[in-house]
C-alpha cells in the first residue's frame, strides 16, 4: 500500500536536529524537527538535552536554512513512491457522515443531472440560444453575437457580485480568493478587489445571498427591457437599485453557461465603453437563461437527439432495478415536466419505467415543495392532463404534480433516516432534507471524477506534497528574523505562492478547483458537508457497493490533533516552534 510505504518512509528518514541531513529514527529518541530538540508533550520519551546552538547569524545562518530547505526537498521525494499516485477512485463514493444502506428502505431521486447525466454538449446550446434571446428580445447590441461558449472559463459554486459585475471564488470563511475575481473576461487586480470590499477579502454575511444562493427577489421590480441610455433612465425610476444582499451564488451545472454568458455581456459592455446597470443587465441575462428553459428549448434538443445528450442510460438503469429487486422503495420528485421525464426515462429504462417507482412527481417547484404547505398535489392523466380529484393516498403507477413535501410525508410515512434523496443542487435538492426532516442525502458531483484524475497526476501530488512541506519550513523557520534570513523566508514565500498558482491552474486557469481555495475549502465545499451524507461523480457509482454497506467518513486530523499532515510530518511533531526557538521573541 502506498499509504503504508509513506508512513515507513516518514519513520525511516526524519531531518535531524541541529544538522543538515536526514538521519535514521533509531539513532535518537529525540522529538524530530528542523529547531533544536527539547521534551515535548507529543514526544513523553525525549529525553532533557541541553539545545543544540543555532548558527550565529549572516551567511552562516542563511546557510543553514538552505542546507534545511535541501534536506526537505530529498525528505519528499524519499516520501513519494511513484504508487503513491492514483490512490483515489473516481467511481467511488465518499461519505461525510457516517451511513449504512442497510437501515435505508426507501431511496429518493432528482432527474435532471442525478436520474440522467447530461452531456457537456448542451452547454454551449443554452449559451447561444439565450444569447439570441438576449439580441432579438431584450435589444441588447448585436455585437454579443460574437462571443462563443468557453467551457473552461468558469466552474460551479462561484459567486457574482451584482453591484461591481464581479466573478469570484469565495472560501468557507467568506474569503474572496485573490486571483480568481473577474469583471467580465479580464482579471480583477488584487488590490482592486480588495479595495472594493473596503480593505479587505473578507465578505460580510449581510452581503451574501440567500439560504439558496439567490438574491432575495423583492431587490428586483419590473422594468422595460431596453438598455439603451433612454430605457435606462426609465428603469431607474421605475425600479430603485437593489437594496440588502446583492451576491448571488451560482450552484447548479447548468449556471455554466449563465456565468459564461453574463462574463461575456459584461465584457462587450466594457471593452466597447457602454455605459450600462449592472443590476439589470445581470437579471437581464437570468431571465434570458430562464427563459430557454421556461420555453422548454432545451427539453426539445434532448428530446431531438437522447443519444447524443443523456450519458450513462444504461446504468441508470441497473441501479434502480437493482434497488427494487433488493425490497427498495423508490420516488421521484423532478422540477421538470412529465412529458420530458417520461420520454428521458423510456429511453434510459423503458418504457415500464414507472412500475420501478412507489411515487412520482413532477414540476413540484423545488425548493418550495419543501418548504410550503400551501400547493396541493394533482394527478396527471395518461395524456399529462391535470386532474381536479382530492388526493388522499399517493399510488403506485401515477403521476402527481406539484404539493408540497408534509404531504408527502402524511401520505407515505416515509420519515427521517431510513429515507436516502440524491440530487445535485445542494440548496435546492438536499439541505431542507437534512435540515429540517432529517433525511439522508447524496449529492451528485459530475465534476468529481475530472478533479480526482487531476489530484492523481504525479505532477498535482509533487507540487502539493511539496507545497505543504515548504508551508511547514515557512512557519518553524520565521523565528530566524535578521536581514539574510529575511531575504531567504521571502523566497520562499514567493515560491509556495509561485506552487498555490500551478495547483490551482491544473484544474481551470480562472478559478481552480471547486473544492479548494489554495488552502481552505471553498464555500461549495463547505456547504457539500454541510448538506450531504455522502457524494459520488454519477450515480452509477451505487453499483460498486452492496445494497447493505455501511460507509464510514476518514477522519482527518483537526489542526490540534494528531500530527497526520505532510507539513507536520517533515517540521516535527508540533506545529508551533519550540519554546527555545521564541526564547529570544519573550
Amino acid at each position: 500500500m502506498a499509504g503504508v510505504g509513506l508512513r515507513a518512509a516518514a519513520r525511516r528518514w526524519l531531518p535531524c536536529p541541529g544538522h543538515g541531513r536526514p538521519r535514521a529514527t533509531s539513532s535518537s529518541p529525540s522529538c524530530p524537527g528542523c529547531g533544536p530538540p527539547g521534551p515535548s508533550a507529543h514526544c513523553p520519551g525525549a529525553p532533557r538535552s541541553a539545545p543544540a546552538l543555532a548558527p550565529a547569524g549572516g551567511s552562516e545562518l542563511s546557510a543553514h536554512l538552505w542546507a534545511r530547505y535541501q534536506d526537505m526537498r530529498r525528505l519528499v521525494h524519499d516520501l513519494l513512491p511513484p504508487e503513491v499516485c492514483s490512490l483515489l477512485n473516481p467511481a467511488a463514493i465518499y461519505a461525510n457522515n457516517e451511513i449504512s444502506l442497510h437501515d435505508v428502505e426507501v431511496y429518493g431521486f432528482d432527474y435532471d443531472y442525478t436520474l440522467a447525466q447530461y452531456a457537456d454538449s448542451l452547454h454551449p446550446e443554452i449559451f447561444n440560444a439565450a444569447r439570441d434571446i438576449l439580441i432579438e428580445h431584450y435589444k441588447y447590441p448585436e455585437g454579443i453575437r460574437k462571443y462563443d461558449y468557453n467551457p473552461s472559463f468558469a466552474i460551479r459554486g462561484l459567486h457574482y457580485d451584482i453591484q461591481k459585475s464581479l466573478l469570484m471564488k469565495i472560501d468557507a470563511f467568506h474569503y474572496v480568493q485573490l486571483g480568481t475575481a473577474y469583471r467580465g473576461l479580464q482579471p480583477v487586480p488584487d488590490e482592486e478587489v480588495i479595495d472594493l470590499y473596503g480593505g479587505t477579502q473578507h465578505i460580510p454575511l449581510y452581503q451574501m445571498s440567500d439560504f439558496y444562493g439567490k438574491c432575495p427577489r423583492q431587490i428586483w421590480s419590473p422594468g422595460s427591457s431596453e438598455l439603451g441610455l433612454v430605457g435606462l433612465e426609465r428603469r431607474l425610476k421605475q425600479c430603485p437599485p437593489p437594496q440588502g444582499p446583492s451576491i448571488k451564488q451560482f450552484m447548479d451545472i447548468f449556471s455554466l453557461p449563465e456565468m459564461a454568458l453574463l462574463s461575456c455581456v459584461v465584457d462587450h459592455f466594457l471593452g466597447h465603453g457602454l455605459e450600462f446597470d449592472q443590476a439589470h443587465l445581470y437579471k437581464d441575462v437570468t431571465d434570458a437563461i430562464r427563459d430557454v428553459h421556461v420555453k422548454g428549448l432545451m427539453y426539445q434538443w434532448i428530446e431531438r437527439d437522447m443519444e447524443k445528450y443523456i450519458l450513462r442510460g444504461d446504468e441508470t438503469f441497473a441501479v434502480l432495478s437493482r434497488l427494487v429487486d433488493h425490497g427498495k422503495q423508490l420516488f421521484l420528485i423532478t422540477n421538470s415536466p412529465f412529458s420530458f421525464v417520461d420520454k428521458g426515462m423510456r429511453h434510459m429504462v423503458g418504457p415500464d419505467w414507472r412500475q420501478l417507482f412507489d411515487v412520482v412527481i413532477v414540476q413540484a417547484d423545488k425548493p418550495s415543495f419543501f418548504t410550503d404547505p400551501r400547493k396541493p398535489f394533482r394527478k396527471l392523466d395518461e395524456k399529462g392532463s391535470l386532474q381536479w380529484d382530492r388526493i388522499t393516498s399517493l399510488e403506485k403507477g401515477k403521476i402527481y404534480r406539484q404539493g408540497n413535501l408534509f404531504d408527502f410525508l402524511r401520505l407515505t410515512e416515509w420519515r427521517g433516516p431510513r429515507v436516502l434523496y440524491f440530487g445535485d443542487h445542494l440548496y435546492s435538492d438536499l439541505a431542507d432534507l437534512m435540515l429540517r426532516h432529517g433525511w439522508r442525502t447524496g449529492a451528485i458531483i459530475p465534476e468529481l471524477e475530472r478533479e480526482i484524475r487531476i489530484i492523481n497526476t504525479e505532477q498535482y501530488m509533487h507540487s502539493l506534497t511539496w507545497q505543504q512541506a515548504l508551508t511547514g519550513l515557512l512557519e518553524r523557520m520565521q523565528t530566524y528574523q535578521d536581514a539574510e534570513s529575511r531575504q531567504v523566508l521571502a523566497s520562499w514565500v514567493k515560491e509556495r505562492q509561485e506552487l498555490r498558482c500551478i495547483t490551482k491552474a491544473l484544474f481551470n486557469a480562472q478559478f481552480g478547483s471547486i473544492f479548494r481555495t489554495f488552502h481552505n475549502p471553498t464555500y461549495f465545499s463547505r456547504r457539500l458537508v454541510r448538506f450531504s451524507d455522502l457524494y459520488m461523480a454519477s450515480l452509477s457509482c451505487l453499483l460498486n457497493y452492496r445494497v447493505d454497506f455501511t460507509f464510514y467518513p476518514r477522519r482527518t486530523p483537526l489542526q490540534h490533533e494528531a500530527p497526520l499532515w505532510m507539513d507536520q510530518l517533515c517540521t516535527g511533531c508540533m506545529k508551533t516552534p519550540f519554546l527555545s526557538d521564541m526564547a529570544h521573541i519573550r
